[in-house]
């Protein structure tokens, strides 16, 4: 090899190991951005000419550590998302990306947020995507192999729609001793809410009053308008089997609104609150029977009340759970499935193109796009944890050290083999 050989290496060194450098710089600066994987170089030696005594050069090959997974860090905010194993979040530039590969990206960095229009971002202004739900909770056919079915996750705008009750469920003990008694004590009064055909919250008001006749009680309801639906009259067995169970029902009080049948133990109720009345089956439960009302020594106990309808309701906060379901929890506490959050998997991650805001670009050596769901072995997405960079601090300030001595000795070389260039110009003096 020849001065000049050894200088052309030298300098093809400084130049790789300066390149490394900057490698090292990126990933110390962003040791503590989320989702952020590590960059590095490989070092690669290069023949020039392709002769034996030709220089024998180096170049460095840029890489990403895709694989290896940074450490989980617990935020407690249902926002904060991280995929646990393999795979990214789809993200896009803005809230109608392409549905080509120009407007999305894929993203390991989950520290998303609810902007002022409802939309999740993350920090780097990348807004999250996913399959959207209808109102009857289903997703439909999609596309797994593309980004044109995906949507911005939106939850500005959603309401829960109200839904009328028709069926109340009502259960409670009837204290025993409070019948029979020459002066009958106060009512026994319980508030019953449900909710109206446009989503409005109404309610009905129960009184039982115990009977002067023993084992005998007397069930009024009336509504918050005023209206009175008149009584019914529940006779209970004293001894027996069936002892605390109702024995038979009188309801022959009961308004024109109201009608019973006796042999069920359902109360209907046609409530006059719209052009079309609002009809809703109150169970009391059947002859002889404890599903429902029973009367035994002790307090009133109003056992519960099950209802179905719902009233209409904001938001009032989001859930996301391991199986990627975005869930909206409204103010009265009913939960409804808005989205479906997928995890994009490709064949080759390090064949993904780095793109600003810690995200990748699909390219043709990333090979075929997949959008799976979360779960399974491959990995999920976890709530309340961010995913920390994957970068090792005390590797990068070793290899900070190994770079610095390389450099000096290439340079060396380069130095070392202008002497020798002198002092071989000087010999023809």
């Amino acid at each position: 090899m020849s001065i000049q050989n050894a200088m052309q290496s030298g300098v093809s060194g400084l130049f790789a190991n300066g390149s490394r450098m900057s490698y090292v710089g990126n990933n110390i600066a962003n040791s503590q951005t989320v989702g952020y994987k590590r960059q590095f170089a490989d070092m690669v030696s290069m023949t020039a000419g392709g002769r034996a005594d030709s220089a024998t050069t180096v170049r460095t090959v840029s890489r990403m550590d895709m694989l290896s997974q940074g450490t989980m860090m617990t935020t407690n905010r249902a926002t904060d998302l991280a995929v646990v194993g393999s795979g990214f979040f789809v993200v896009g530039l803005d809230t109608a990306a392409d549905v080509n590969t120009t407007g999305h990206r894929l993203s390991r960095a989950g520290n998303f947020r609810i902007d002022e229009q409802g939309y999740m971002v993350n920090s780097a202004g990348h807004y999250l995507y996913g399959f959207a739900y209808n109102e009857e909770g289903q997703i439909g056919p999609v596309d797994r192999g593309g980004f044109r079915d995906l949507q911005a996750v939106n939850v500005g705008q959603i309401s829960m729609r109200g839904n009328a009750t028709d069926r109340i469920e009502y259960s409670a003990n009837l204290p025993a001793q409070q019948t029979g008694l020459a002066d009958p004590p106060e009512p026994f009064i319980t508030s019953v809410e449900y909710s109206n055909p446009l989503g409005g919250a109404e309610r009905l008001v129960v009184e039982w009053q115990p009977g002067a006749t023993a084992n005998e009680c007397e069930l009024r309801v009336t509504d918050q308008h005023g209206g009175n639906y008149g009584s019914l009259t529940v006779n209970f067995h004293d001894s027996g089997a069936n002892a605390g169970a109702p024995s038979a029902y009188d309801f022959t009080a009961l308004g024109p609104n109201a009608a019973f049948d006796p042999a069920t133990g359902v109360l209907e109720l046609t409530i006059p609150n719209g052009t079309t009345p609002q009809t809703i089956e109150v169970e009391l439960g059947a002859p002889d029977t404890f599903d429902r009302l029973t009367q035994f020594a002790g307090d009133y106990a109003p056992e519960g009340v099950r209802r179905n309808g719902s009233a209409t309701a904001s938001l009032s906060h989001v859930e996301i759970t391991e199986d990627g379901v975005l869930h909206g929890v409204f103010e009265n506490g009913s939960r409804r499935a808005l989205y479906q959050i997928p995890i994009a998997e490709v064949v080759n991650p390090e064949g993904l193109q780095e793109a600003d805001g810690n995200a990748y670009i699909l390219g043709i050596e990333a090979g075929t796009l997949t959008l799976r769901n979360s779960g399974g072995a491959k990995g999920y997405i976890a709530s309340g944890v961010l995913e920390r960079s994957n970068v090792d601090l005390a590797q990068e300030l070793t290899d900070l050290i190994e770079i610095q001595r390389a450099y000096s000795s290439n340079a060396k070389i380069v130095q070392t083999a202008d002497e020798m260039l002198e002092e071989t110009t000087r010999l023809k003096r």
